[in-house]
């Protein structure tokens, strides 16, 4: 009999229980099977979108994006079972944020914004609008 369970939680990722959205703290929650919770705001979520506006579509095509700072996540659509679409108040909406993303991004937090930090200061940018 084939597994049925989605691909993430066969490749060793737990299942997303639940996601909260808190408009007021310009923040997502995101809740995973093992127990862990995830606080995401919505500007490094923005800024790290897995959009091809934001990734490219390769590692050295990434686009730091600045300005940020105040966007807020307005909406959010289930696509299937694996994954969501984040629409954000400066209208961006075409990254899918899949369970795998909360989960390894979560774990990563820290060091991507730290990086990301980083890049916009090289290149002369600024959190603010």
């Amino acid at each position: 009999m084939p597994d049925s369970r989605p691909l993430y939680e066969r490749a060793g990722r737990p299942a997303c229980l639940e996601l909260r959205l808190k408009s007021q703290e310009k923040a997502l929650e995101v809740d995973f099977a093992d127990g862990k919770t995830f606080r995401f705001t919505a500007e490094f979520l923005r800024v790290e979108s897995p959009s091809a506006e934001v990734q490219g579509h390769g590692p050295h095509q990434r686009n730091y994006v600045a300005g940020r700072r105040h966007v807020n996540i307005i909406g959010i659509e289930p696509v299937g079972s694996y994954a969501v679409r984040l629409k954000f108040d400066d209208m961006h909406d075409t990254g899918l944020y899949s369970w795998e993303y909360f989960y390894e991004r979560g774990h990563d937090q820290d060091e991507l914004w730290a990086k990301y930090l980083e890049e916009i200061g090289k290149r002369g940018l600024s959190r603010e609008p």
